[in-house]
């Protein structure tokens, strides 16, 4: 069994930075992909961010792109989600996944993910 463990989170304001960390422990840890998923009170569950564990592919929600960045350390199964220009609207409760089945063409499809972590809160104030 694969564990995902998220830390990072936090209270911030307008315009501050983050850095979420998600580490896999457990069995013999081999994804095919990575990611970042998050929910708002109120809002459905939706995509931020994946990597393949290659490393050769990178997705991004548009709402994301140009401030938030993804990366992996694969020798210590750890991905990192770096949130930058944070805004209000980036509050919600943020997910760390891995696609262990099979190889992941899109990224953004949360049925592709079979490990969820507990998730972890960022609140970005005004």
């Amino acid at each position: 069994q694969v564990q995902l463990v998220e830390s990072g989170g936090g209270l911030v304001q307008a315009g501050d930075s983050l850095r979420l960390s998600c580490a896999a422990s457990g069995r013999t840890f081999s994804p095919f992909a990575m990611g970042w998923f998050r929910q708002a009170p109120g809002k459905e569950r939706e995509f931020v961010a994946a990597i393949s564990w290659s490393g050769g592919m990178i997705n991004f929600a548009d709402s994301v792109k140009g401030r938030f960045g993804i990366f992996r350390n694969t020798a210590r199964n750890t991905v990192y989600l770096q949130m930058n220009s944070l805004k209000p609207e980036d509050t919600a409760v943020y997910y760390c996944v891995a696609d262990t089945l099979r190889p992941n063409t899109g990224l953004a499809v949360a049925g592709d993910y079979d490990y969820w972590g507990q998730g972890t809160q960022v609140t970005v104030s005004s």
